[in-house]
């Protein structure tokens, strides 16, 4: 029924038509505010809490058997469709809600005593079955857990609580800082809830969603209500295989499951009691009892665990720091300390472990207990292999780093929301799933959506156009997909040509998300071959130089924007034919004619100075008798003009005498009434003379091989051209305009008329050239053209540069600015590339020599190498000119207290070093160990400063002056200038009245054997410093470890939330998150960084 029920403070309960907005019936019978009402799911009932103490069961069967048909505003009361069928007294106060359980005779409520109730009800009665102590301030809302025999209750005491409805005992508790729970729902179908509490909501789930699973070939093994299930993904057969039910809590269900094949056996981990693991065989023959673990499974202490041999399993022990490897008998056969702080462990391969920690991954061999590899990465959840173990996918909690089995290359990929799960596709591309999509990623790092999600799945495997995958209940489920986006991609990067033919031709592959990466790919000449769109393969057609499709499309778009381009492009291109089309189509006269005068082409040029003198245009006649040398007739078109002088002055210099007398005849004149005229000398302005006749020849270019795909798809959208031949011969066009017929232009005074629909449309003038005319431009070509013609360019040098290297100093060198700053935002964060411009610039300028072996020739550009037999361009500075340069001169800045001079040296040591190469591994802990050096050095420096700052201008906050003292002894310094330090911490606390302090830092003094007579005035301090007492408090700890906040100058002490510049590692209050650092102006806070890049 449509009915809407509604509790108030007038102490009734209404209940509501929804269709006709009609109240229907009112509820009396409490005696103090309402509270709650409540539907039963499935029965006539509803049930009510109220401040009078008691929760009410009413039953509405009568009002469902005749509902009235009441006039707005006339009301029927309870007494004829509902009676109050049980009055549930046994709260001491105020009863805050109650609800219905889903499924069974039960009740729940809470109340201000503190206490939540559960009641049972039968047929003719009801009672209280138990109460649930533990909240410590009215509790405002409780229900039932929808699937499970739990009850959640939330309070005004901060918290949620969950409580096991059997036993009547707090299962879990979660509290909140500042914000009183008030209302608690649970989501209809999933395995979510939301309580409103002060300030908003919050919703969350009660156990974990992604269950425990491992796919052996195509049996998958996974865990669904604490049963171990086997599942076969070819027959779809699911059956149970055994019970772990009695692993830690009953409502915690098992965090992961590691299969051994040889031995058929299985780990399975829970997080219950700080984590715990058993080992157990799965039975060999499938019998109709479930055997239990704990039968004959074998226990331990552990938060992760796994197999990393046939017979032989690693645990790690977190609080202990500790990894120990065991037999199948759980006996411990080796203890392995970790080299980093693990947080997990996955399998590395045999006899190898990755070991995850909050920073970073690395591959430990366990048999010689050291570190093969290591990757910066954010914390990872999930290590994920391919199927012949050559990649893995570490998946954290918005993040995808995709590496090889040596992590040694590898690519980032970002996600705004969760990831879930991911598994390998046969073809070697990871098809991973969030909350929302199913997407895939390439190991080059190109990503991108196949399908849309309408709940969560977590993937098992991917086989062809299926992914197989459980659901949120933990149920197998086969999902179709369309692969071929990513496989399309896959095929271009592996330049598997044949594969991408083929699914351009069987496929409906089509779509601007795939032009747009085509073209960013470099591969437009392809993306041609999708396009149907005139303007979109135009442009695509300009863009590859591809002029024969774009003399096509242009011809069928017919606009004068899209001649213009192809006019242009043909120009860069040397193809003049297809240029004299395009001026022809947007009636350029003016370029014709030049276009003419630089082809030699005088017979066209002729027939431009008739169609000029048809068309009424003097400007255009004067250029065309110009260009041709006919001088005859420039005198004639500046007499029609009135410009007699010139006329005069012309045929004068040009020797037509006779000519120049009609002129001043006609003026009136004689030679000697022109009074100031210097004897006139012959002109000696003639057109260049026709060496060549290169009308009908176009430029030459390089003759490379035929393109894969022109070659394939030569029968398909794009006809067969010869590169020209859209404008063979201009002369029939130039004839019809020339003549003024019908097909060219009709002259009308000064203006053009052009027939509709005729004279510009060059499409019917155009004609095939005759083969006289093809083989006269063949007798042109050079005999010796066919040789170089075959000639292809190599690569350049400044691009295997780039190619060859994944430092960023390399590709800056090389001149890839852009890529230069892609590695440097993948490596250490970087986002403000301005400071570096500089640096770029720097380093481009010293790889390259201009070298002019002749006056008359333009420069060589030579490209030096760093080694004549390394392909990888010479870098200005290296590690060790900056150690013993820049570094140099910031410590002896440092000792002479020039602070100023020190930080701007330390800042610009900072920005070098980003853009320095290594070739070893020593090399590369070097250079971390001097960025570690120079960041405590400019953080130390930058410290100081900031004090004596707030010396100068604020005298009176001694507090912050004694703090930032401390904090500036407190950075990592070489011992003559940590000397200098603890010296200047001990001169600002012994005037800040704090001699207990300030005899901390003489005893740090003394122990670093400064001269004797520093140790003896430390002394005095020391002893001053025992009797004593301080004056001001200050923020600082020495017994506690911390970091310092690089930006606010404040301590972090161990524990307490941070973030890093990925660069420096320095560290930041979580404010800080996504802002530059100070230490650089380059790196972004907090941002995701792969490190720089390590030599193998």
């Amino acid at each position: 029924m449509p009915w809407i029920i509604s509790a108030s403070d007038d102490q009734t309960i209404r209940i509501w038509n929804s269709t006709s907005r009609n109240c229907i019936a009112i509820l009396t019978g409490h005696s103090h505010y309402i509270m709650s009402a409540m539907f039963h799911p499935k029965e006539d009932l509803v049930v009510s809490a109220s401040m009078d103490q008691t929760v009410r069961v009413w039953d509405i069967s009568g009002l469902r058997k005749g509902t009235p048909q009441a006039q707005p505003g006339a009301f029927d009361t309870f007494d004829s469709f509902s009676t109050v069928k049980y009055v549930l007294e046994g709260h001491d106060r105020g009863v805050n809600y109650a609800a219905f359980h889903p499924s069974l005779p039960l009740i729940v409520s809470a109340g201000d005593d503190r206490q939540v109730k559960l009641w049972r009800m039968s047929e003719t009665k009801a009672w209280e079955v138990d109460t649930c102590r533990g909240h410590f301030n009215n509790v405002s809302s409780a229900l039932f857990h929808p699937r499970h025999e739990l009850i959640l209750s939330v309070g005004e005491d901060k918290t949620i609580r969950v409580w096991d409805m059997s036993r009547r005992t707090a299962v879990q508790t979660f509290r909140r800082e500042h914000d009183r729970f008030w209302v608690l729902t649970a989501h209809p179908e999933l395995n979510l809830f939301a309580a409103g509490h002060d300030n908003g909501l919050i919703v969350f789930k009660l156990e974990r969603e992604r269950p425990a699973f491992a796919l052996q070939n195509d049996i998958l093994y996974y865990i669904r209500d604490k049963y171990v299930r086997q599942y076969d993904l070819n027959t779809g057969s699911d059956v149970g295989v055994l019970s772990v039910r009695k692993l830690g809590s009953q409502w915690v269900q098992p965090r992961t499951l590691s299969f051994n094949p040889a031995e058929r056996a299985v780990i399975v981990t829970s997080p219950a009691d700080n984590g715990i693991y058993e080992l157990v065989g799965l039975p060999k023959d499938q019998s109709n009892e479930l055997r239990d673990s704990t039968s004959d499974g074998k226990r331990g202490q552990g938060s992760s665990a796994i197999f990393v041999a046939r017979n032989r399993f690693a645990v790690l022990d977190k609080v202990a720091q500790s990894i120990e490897i065991r037999d199948l008998s759980n006996s411990v056969t080796k203890t392995v300390k970790p080299p980093i702080q693990t947080n997990d462990i996955f399998y590395g391969g045999t006899a190898s472990l990755l070991l995850s920690s909050p920073n970073s991954v690395v591959l430990f061999d366990i048999q010689q207990q050291k570190i093969v590899a290591e990757l910066t990465t954010p914390p990872v959840k999930y290590a994920i292999w391919n199927s012949d173990q050559s990649m893995v996918a570490l998946l954290s909690k918005h993040t995808i780093t995709i590496t090889n089995k040596t992590l040694g290359q590898s690519c980032l990929i970002h996600e705004t929301i969760r990831i879930k799960s991911g598994a390998w596709d046969d073809s070697g591309v990871f098809v991973y799933s969030t909350l929302n999509h199913i997407k895939y990623a390439l190991f080059q790092g190109d990503n991108g959506i196949i399908q849309t999600l309408e709940q969560p799945v977590y993937l098992t495997r991917v086989k062809g156009k299926t992914i197989y995958c459980l659901d949120r209940t933990a149920r197998p489920r086969t999902i179709n997909i369309d692969p071929t986006e990513y496989k399309f991609k896959l095929a271009l990067v592996q330049n598997k040509y044949d594969e991408v033919l083929n699914i351009i031709r069987t496929s409906n592959l089509v779509g601007q998300s795939i032009i747009a990466y085509l073209q960013k790919k470099g591969f437009p000449e392809i993306a041609l071959h999708f396009v149907q769109d005139k303007k979109t393969r135009f442009e695509l057609a300009i863009e590859c130089g591809n002029l024969d499709v774009a003399l096509e499309t242009a011809k069928s778009i017919d606009r004068p924007e899209s001649w213009i381009r192809l006019a242009q492009q043909a120009l860069k291109q040397g193809n003049h034919k297809v240029v004299e089309t395009a001026y022809q189509r947007t009636k350029n006269f003016d370029k014709l004619s030049f276009l003419y005068l630089s082809v030699g082409s005088l017979d066209k040029l002729a027939k431009m100075q008739a169609i000029a003198e048809k068309r009424g245009d003097h400007m255009s006649k004067f250029h065309n008798a110009l260009y041709s040398g006919d001088v005859k007739a420039r005198i004639a078109v500046l007499r029609d003009v009135g410009m007699q002088p010139l006329a005069y002055l012309t045929a004068k210099t040009n020797g037509l005498e006779d000519l120049a007398e009609q002129i001043l005849a006609s003026a009136g004149i004689k030679e000697s009434d022109i009074e100031g005229l210097d004897s006139i000398g012959v002109s000696t302005l003639r057109p260049p003379p026709v060496v060549t006749q290169s009308a009908n020849l176009l430029w030459p270019s390089l003759a490379t091989e035929e393109n894969f795909f022109d070659k394939a798809l030569a029968n398909g959208h794009v006809a067969d051209y010869i590169n020209g031949d859209g404008a063979a011969d201009g002369a029939h066009t130039l004839d019809s305009w020339e003549a003024g017929e019908p097909d060219g232009v009709a002259v009308n005074g000064d203006e053009v008329a052009v027939e509709e629909g005729e004279g510009w449309d060059l499409e019917e003038e155009v004609v095939e050239p005759d083969a006289t005319h093809l083989n006269a431009a063949e007798d042109v070509v050079p005999e010796d053209e066919g040789d170089a013609a075959a000639a292809a360019p190599g690569v350049p040098e400044p691009e295997l540069w780039a190619r060859n290297s994944p430092f960023a100093a390399d590709h800056a060198a090389a001149g890839q600015f852009e890529s230069a700053m892609q590695v440097l935002n993948r490596q250490i964060g970087a986002v403000n590339f301005e400071p570096l411009k500089p640096q770029f610039m720097a380093l481009y300028r010293s790889a390259h020599v201009f070298f002019s072996p002749t006056a008359s020739l333009a420069p060589l550009q030579l490209h030096v190498r760093r080694d004549p037999e390394i392909r990888l361009p010479v870098i200005r500075r290296t590690l060790a000119d900056i150690k013993s340069g820049e570094l140099a001169e910031g410590y002896r800045f440092v000792s002479l207290g020039k602070l100023e001079d020190a930080a701007t040296s330390f800042k610009a040591i900072l920005l070098t070093l980003m853009l320095v190469t290594v070739t070893t591994k020593e090399e590369a802990a070097d250079l971390q160990e001097t960025i570690i050096s120079v960041r405590e050095y400019l953080l130390g420096v930058s410290i100081e400063l900031e004090r004596r700052k707030v010396a100068k201008e604020d005298p009176t906050n001694v507090r912050r002056s004694l703090e930032l003292a401390a904090y500036f002894a407190h950075c990592k310094l070489q011992p003559a200038h940590q000397i200098l330090a603890l010296r200047n911490a001990i001169s600002v606390f012994s005037k800040g009245k704090n001699p207990v302090a300030a005899g901390k830092f003489a005893q740090r003094l003394i122990e670093l054997g400064p001269d004797a007579k520093v140790v003896a005035s430390a002394r005095q301090v020391m002893n001053a410093g025992q009797n004593g007492r301080d004056t001001v408090e200050i923020s600082y700890n020495d017994f506690t470890e911390f970091d310092i906040c690089a930006a606010s100058y404040t301590p972090i002490y161990k524990g307490s939330p941070l973030v890093k510049d990925p660069f420096t590692g320095a560290c930041f209050l979580p404010d800080y998150l996504g802002k530059l650092s100070p230490l650089t102006e380059v790196t972004e806070i907090g941002a995701h960084a792969s490190g720089l890049p390590i030599p193998r």
